[in-house]
């Protein structure tokens, strides 16, 4: 050090918080969601514990949507259209990817309903960085979509 004060970078200038705190946040964070592998990994399993739910519209889901997954489009979301899954139902929510909402808003319409949820992140975007495929219609597979929210 040359003696001069250290200016604050625009990481530093807020300061973080301590590590006990960060831990229960960060920890925190897994309760809210899950990633494309581990929901890949679990989709593999021979009976997966949660139900996959692309909340984008049905024109989306068609053109290419995660093998397994059912589509609900988060507007459409209400006790009716759910009824035929146990209360006990873990749901995992996805849309096209970090710059949608959608994933949140399914979400939020299924915690409403007394569901518990966790949502996906990276959504079709991250699925498709991740480098698994698209079940597009039978069987077909796609490489991009639109989101359609």
């Amino acid at each position: 050090m040359t003696g001069r004060r250290e200016m604050a970078t625009p990481v530093s200038e807020i300061p973080a918080a301590a590590p006990a705190e960060a831990l229960e946040r960060l920890k925190n964070r897994l309760r809210f969601e899950t990633d494309c592998w581990d929901v890949h990994e679990s989709l593999n399993a021979p009976h997966p514990d949660f139900v996959l739910v692309d909340v984008r519209s049905r024109a989306s889901f068609e053109r290419g949507h995660v093998a397994g997954a059912v589509n609900i489009p988060h507007r459409t979301i209400t006790r009716e259209r759910i009824r035929e899954y146990s209360p006990n139902a873990l749901f995992v929510t996805y849309c096209d990817g970090p710059h949608c909402n959608g994933s949140t808003r399914g979400a939020i319409a299924l915690a409403t309903l007394g569901y518990r949820v966790k949502e996906m992140i990276g959504g079709v975007t991250g699925w498709l960085d991740e480098g698994f495929e698209l079940e597009v219609g039978a069987g077909e597979r796609a490489a991009a979509v639109i989101c359609g929210c």
